[in-house]
């Protein structure tokens, strides 16, 4: 199951867990929590198996997050049905109720350090083409960062299609080859810029500069 990376609460509230399973079956599932803190959770009452390290979508409420499955109880076991989640950016408000301080014991930073750049939430219009496809998908994003950006589509592009995108920063459209790396029926995709000019990551740079002391 790996090590706890910092403190938990101990609550049972309702969510949905959404994505694909490891046979690659689209599932959505009714769950508990077991425990949360800010950037992983532990979750009851699953039927289907999860493939670990893939990304699956989360919702509590009307808010929505991205996950990545860190381990499955084993079969036969207490912790059988259960999974423990890892938030991809816990900067992201997503739990209605108080939560433990981090424990500062140099474990407890590395889901954070991992991100080099962070994201901010912001709905931005992009303009997808997938490789070998002329006419553009649109759609906004749900956060963007230097680095890459996630874009909402109720179907997504599959992992690993590379597509060129536009992204619109107020009135200038700012261009990118890029990957897609994360893919979550119902939710969207993750993208990684993989390549960028210096003046559109320049200006790009400064619109998140501008809106990054907002709260997300």
């Amino acid at each position: 199951m790996g090590k706890r990376r910092e403190p938990r609460k101990d609550i049972r509230v309702a969510v949905r867990l959404f994505g694909t399973d490891r046979n690659g079956r689209v599932f959505s599932e009714k769950l508990s929590t077991v425990n949360v803190s800010r950037c992983g959770v532990e979750l009851s009452g699953l039927t289907v198996l999860l493939k670990t390290e893939e990304i699956v979508g989360l919702s509590y409420g009307q808010i929505k997050a991205h996950f990545r499955v860190k381990w499955m109880g084993d079969p036969g076991t207490p912790k059988a049905g259960h999974a423990g989640l890892l938030n991809v950016a816990p900067e992201k408000p997503l739990w209605d109720f108080p939560l433990p301080a981090p424990a500062f014991d140099g474990s407890s930073r590395d889901a954070l350090e991992r991100r080099r750049h962070p994201r901010v939430r912001t709905a931005n219009s992009v303009e997808l083409y997938p490789a070998g496809q002329s006419s553009p998908i649109r759609a906004r994003t749900g956060d963007i960062s230097l680095g890459g950006c996630f874009v909402d589509m109720p179907n997504p592009l599959p992992k690993g299609t590379t597509l060129r995108i536009g992204v619109w920063i107020n009135e200038v459209k700012l261009w990118a080859n890029a990957l897609v790396v994360t893919s979550t029926p119902g939710f969207g995709i993750g993208i990684r810029f993989s390549e960028i000019s210096d003046l559109d990551r320049d200006q790009l740079r400064q619109f998140l500069g501008s809106i990054s002391r907002v709260p997300i």
